[in-house]
């Protein structure tokens, strides 16, 4: 595994303050390692894009960081504490070496200003010294990076297709070669057709420029074809987390197994789709225990009682953590 680039260590958002505080992220601890392609799924509500805004301080009100470090690794110097930059460095520090492609982004665009416009902002607030032909040259080669001809810098938003706008997006989140992309389900409005065309485009631009990527959806099946790694999300909190085959082939969490048993194999025999009973939790008022214990089939007695800790499994596989009392390593977590 490759040097870490960016990590979370116990970090927690709450919505409001004080004894009404809602819960939404607890106690997250993740590493992106250089270069990798880091999967987060779970069900909606289940506090993926929270932690995504919390950890880039993009949070809007009531919603506030409770705890935990967000440490990023530059190429080059010391370790940055994110949660502890000042408004301007802070404002430096975003799209410069971490970026982020919002939910919904193909509607993220300005509909009143020409593409151009939208993406050579981009550049000359970051980059004030740039000169207004290598600003153009770089928008230019932004989109051809993406599958986007030049001549299209020129076009409305409207005059684009909802794939084409959603690669403009992420042209301007590569504008100035961040280390880290954060993508908030930016597929989810697209056909199963457009969906592929951009992950394929995606995982080549990796590989072209070595960015780490932050891969937030619900569709499990996405990010078994196109993630190194994958961390599933419930309640607030990391359940599982495995390299993609290995999770694919053997879930040990039952929340993953549901999540992997809602989508059709795309080879081999054909299986039913069991999907998961029941609701994800209220995070307002969250049951005792495990908080998946209420629609697991496989809860037995500790699991309403004692919340397990994200550890190794008992088999001792590398690279693999589970929150589970079917694994016995799983010690008491803190409450």
């Amino acid at each position: 595994m490759s040097e870490p680039v960016l990590e979370i260590r116990g970090l927690s958002v709450d919505y409001g303050l004080g004894d009404d505080a809602v819960h939404a992220v607890r106690d997250v601890d993740l590493t992106l390692h250089r270069g990798e392609v880091l999967g987060l799924a779970g069900e909606s509500g289940s506090g993926k894009s929270t932690l995504a805004y919390g950890l880039t301080r993009l949070l809007p009100p009531p919603g506030v960081v409770s705890g935990g470090r967000v440490v990023y690794h530059p190429v080059d110097g010391a370790p940055v504490d994110v949660l502890a930059l000042s408004p301007a460095r802070l404002r430096a520090f975003r799209w410069a070496e971490t970026s982020i492609v919002f939910q919904g982004a193909m509607n993220s665009l300005n509909p009143v200003h020409r593409i151009s416009t939208q993406l050579l902002d981009v550049i000359k607030a970051h980059q004030p010294k740039s000169t207004a032909a290598g600003r153009l040259a770089r928008a230019k080669e932004l989109l051809r990076l993406v599958g986007i001809s030049a001549d299209r810098l020129d076009s409305y938003p409207h005059q684009l297709s909802g794939g084409m706008r959603q690669r403009v997006m992420i042209a301007m989140a590569l504008a100035l070669e961040p280390q880290v992309v954060i993508m908030d389900e930016p597929t989810t409005a697209l056909d199963v057709v457009m969906q592929r065309q951009i992950l394929g485009q995606l995982a080549e631009l990796r590989q072209r420029l070595g960015f780490a990527v932050l891969f937030i959806t619900h569709d499990l099946s996405l990010l078994v074809e196109f993630s190194d790694r994958i961390a599933i999300m419930y309640g607030g909190r990391i359940v599982e987390q495995a390299p993609a085959a290995e999770l694919y082939r053997r879930a040990l969490h039952p929340y993953t197994e549901g999540l992997l048993h809602s989508f059709p194999a795309l080879r081999g025999p054909r299986r039913e789709l069991t999907g998961i009973p029941g609701s994800p939790p209220d995070l307002r008022a969250m049951p005792s225990g495990c908080a998946f214990h209420p629609r697991c089939p496989k809860a037995f007695d500790p699991c309403d009682q004692e919340l397990p800790s994200l550890g190794p499994p008992g088999d001792d596989q590398p690279g693999r953590a589970v929150a589970c009392w079917l694994h016995p390593t799983a010690a008491p977590a803190p409450h």
